[in-house]
């Protein structure tokens, strides 16, 4: 059964989301992230992606402090994201109570980093990030390109022992327009061992069953449970059931 993992995305502490990783098209859901995180552990969430837009955007982890609110304040186990640059960084968000950490820029720009550090601290606790546009990986909160086209990367790394990736199509990214299930599809035929988290587009629970049908080992939604489209009940049913 899939995994439903909640996003929160924060700006000064606050949970927002963006469209299309547009950081002009902001929307503020929450005014105290670690407030969203405990509604998601009442729901009986056990585990969230939380981003750290300010990190992305100021190319170090910055919001290590509400990091380590949300985790002595619910329990959540967290995978933690944005702004992970250098051992300092990805220190502190470990230092800070993240269970894992999501790292894409770096497996771009410095695989020799990215790669001790997934000797140093395993598979299990460090996710590839692979967010995707037109086929390329995106880097730096998605506002640079790069040249690394998407299979031929999630290769290097999966033959470098990465059992985990997170993978996002920013073309769908806060769109509710559905999952870009052909690509995960995609992706599963050519890894078929991997821990394959989706996310951008996820608009309902019938998206969430559809990746469920396609062998999706977790997926990562925000915007439709802000704007409504799938109610913190219906994720506790699902979860329930999942446990029959």
């Amino acid at each position: 059964m899939i995994k439903i993992i909640p996003a929160i995305d924060i700006i000064e502490g606050k949970c927002v989301r963006l469209s299309q990783g547009d950081y002009e098209q902001k929307k503020v859901y929450c005014d105290n992230a670690t407030d969203m995180a405990r509604e998601f552990k009442e729901a009986g969430i056990k585990h969230i992606h939380l981003v750290d837009l300010d990190g992305a955007k100021s190319k170090h982890v910055v919001n290590v402090d509400t990091l380590k609110e949300i985790v002595s304040g619910t329990g959540l186990e967290v995978d933690f994201g944005g702004g992970i640059k250098t051992d300092d960084d990805i220190n502190l968000a470990f230092e800070h109570g993240a269970k894992q950490v999501t790292v894409g820029s770096i497996a771009v720009q410095n695989p020799e980093l990215f790669l001790g550090w997934l000797k140093k601290y395993g598979p299990e606790r460090i996710i590839l990030g692979a967010d995707v546009k037109n086929g390329f990986i995106s880097v730096n909160g998605w506002k640079e390109g790069s040249t690394e086209s998407l299979i031929p990367f999630l290769k290097k790394y999966v033959d470098e022992g990465v059992q985990l990736v997170l993978c996002t199509d920013i073309s769908k990214d806060g769109m509710l327009q559905g999952p870009s299930i052909q690509l995960y599809t995609q992706i599963m035929k050519q890894f078929p061992n991997l821990k394959l988290i989706a996310s951008g587009g996820v608009s309902s629970m019938k998206d969430i069953e559809e990746l469920d049908k396609a062998g999706i080992y977790a997926v990562v939604t925000g915007k439709a449970i802000y704007e409504g489209k799938i109610t913190l009940q219906e994720i506790m049913n699902f979860i329930n059931k999942s446990k029959d």
